[in-house]
């Protein structure tokens, strides 16, 4: 199986991916019965979680709705600390996640508008570094695994700012090296193979490092960097196969 998610991962265009996934969510839970894992957002349990990466990582995917590990503590996060399943919200989403996606459609508190170049989920196709929009527009912003992507972050950031309204936060997951203390970026590696080799997967631009929160300070946000994981207990963080180093970055609006 991690041959085959390597696969399609490094060779598969991700618009074709998403297209398609949900062919293998009618299957391949019948082959991980079990109630050693379980999925916060679909609440489904199974011997294990799916494999995935071009690296691939054990234990990350779900085969029921396509959560992966960040994807579940986000949710927890939603839930356990904000009203965001409760108060009137309208939600900007960029490049849309999946798992996420029916489910905050059919939310009827929220006024949900989706954005992206290239996905089939998007409602809008739009480059984030020079959105349409007015400013203010949105309550909330999901922008989660994209700066990394982008030409200009700085220009990006500076976007999702502006059409924030005063009092609204955006959660900006990025892709980080925990390890690394500063951002690394270097626009002349442009081979496919030496950004996998240098920022960890070929279509990223750079490689974040433990400064990311100064980068999102730098456009304007009352950054909070959430430790939300170290309210789990061993043995939560085991079940729902999170990782147990990933910070939640939420930029605000004053």
């Amino acid at each position: 199986m991690k041959k085959v998610i390597k696969f399609l991962l490094r060779y598969i265009p991700r618009p074709i991916l998403i297209r398609f996934s949900h062919l293998g969510t009618k299957v391949l839970p019948f082959f991980l019965h079990g109630d050693k894992v379980e999925c916060p957002i679909c609440d489904h349990h199974f011997s294990n979680f799916l494999p995935y990466g071009v690296h691939p990582r054990p234990n990350a995917l779900c085969p029921k709705c396509l959560s992966l590990e960040r994807h579940r503590l986000m949710w927890l996060y939603l839930n356990r600390k904000t009203d965001f399943f409760k108060r009137e919200y309208r939600l900007l989403h960029v490049a849309p996640e999946q798992v996420f996606y029916k489910l905050f459609r059919n939310q009827k508190n929220l006024n949900y508008l989706t954005i992206d170049l290239e996905s089939p989920l998007a409602d809008i196709k739009m480059n984030l570094e020079e959105m349409t929009f007015d400013k203010e527009e949105f309550d909330v912003i999901f922008c989660n695994h994209v700066l990394e992507h982008v030409n200009n972050d700085a220009k990006a950031l500076s976007e999702i700012y502006r059409v924030l309204r005063k009092g609204g936060f955006a959660i900006l997951q990025s892709c980080i090296d925990y390890n690394r203390e500063k951002t690394y970026e270097d626009p002349a590696i442009t081979d496919p193979k030496d950004r996998e080799r240098e920022f960890w997967q070929k279509d990223h631009l750079r490689l974040y490092g433990m400064d990311y929160g100064s980068r999102l300070k730098s456009a304007g946000f009352e950054v909070e960097e959430s430790h939300f994981i170290d309210e789990f207990t061993p043995e939560e963080i085991d079940r729902y196969k999170l990782t147990s180093e990933e910070i939640i970055f939420i930029g605000r609006k004053l």
